[in-house]
């Protein structure tokens, strides 16, 4: 069982500070000591409106990982109860976006890509891109940054013992307005 964060959209207030702390967690350089043209926005959550509802976007690190399955270069892998891109091995093709059920993927210019050759700009004129998605803030002492940071607490990292209680939970309220 995978280890995800979900987002409950009854908590959840759109002031985007997930979206930051998720973007910030992933810069390399210091955001105080950078030039803000340096510094790429890509956070791995999104957080989508509609009406008077504002719901958090993100990986859910599936079990059996369409984005993985479809990848043609197994940039995609199953590591430590998360789903990781290997972006050095992303051609940009965007299978996977097509292929994730939530519409969790995005594509962004990365900058160690950039300066690298790419295998899809010797045969076309694109400029190359990457596949990026929710990592857990793999890496990051105090786990997921939108965890962290949610002052309306909307987040949560859902782990194998949090599924088993809330399924016993379940059963047994299910249970209860049988009888």
């Amino acid at each position: 069982m995978n280890t995800f964060v979900i987002a409950n959209p009854k908590k959840c207030i759109g002031c985007k500070a997930c979206e930051i702390a998720c973007a910030v967690a992933h810069i390399d350089k210091s955001v105080v000591t950078a030039n803000k043209d340096e510094i790429p926005f890509s956070p791995r959550v999104n957080l989508i409106r509609a009406d008077i509802v504002t719901t958090p976007i993100q990986c859910r690190q599936c079990e059996d990982a369409p984005c993985a399955n479809v990848c043609p270069v197994s940039g995609i892998i199953h590591q430590d109860d998360k789903i990781i891109i290997k972006t050095e091995q992303c051609i940009g093709c965007k299978t996977c976006i097509l292929a994730c059920p939530i519409g969790a993927m995005n594509m962004v210019h990365d900058e160690a890509t950039l300066k690298k050759e790419s295998k899809l700009s010797d045969t076309t004129n694109l400029e190359p891109m990457v596949a990026i998605k929710c990592d857990l803030c793999v890496g990051r002492e105090g786990g997921p940054a939108c965890v962290e940071i949610c002052p309306a607490e909307a987040f949560i990292l859902v782990e194998q013992k949090d599924i088993n209680e809330i399924s016993k939970n379940k059963r047994k309220a299910s249970t209860l307005r049988t009888v």
